[in-house]
């Protein structure tokens, strides 16, 4: 297994963590919830993708699910138009 890629919260457009997770990278996104800072991971095993938080692991069963997920929570920025 590779080196997992190591981000902040927002530091990554979407686009980009997706591309990281299905090149089979773990994404670990530092991010803060209530004033508690803490290390999401985000990864894919070629049919589902998964957000392993402190507390919960959240299964998603496509790319859209994904990117949804990603966007709502704020773990990756939003690329601007253009």
């Amino acid at each position: 297994m590779s080196n997992p890629l190591r981000v902040s919260a927002g530091e990554l457009e979407i686009d980009d963590i997706m591309s990281a997770i299905e090149e089979g990278r773990r994404v670990v996104i530092t991010t803060t919830a209530a004033r508690t800072e803490y290390d999401v991971t985000l990864r894919y095993d070629g049919s589902v993708y998964y957000c392993d938080t402190p507390t919960r692991l959240h299964r998603h069963e496509s790319e859209g699910e994904m990117r949804s997920c990603i966007r709502k929570m704020g773990y990756g920025a939003v690329a601007e138009d253009t």
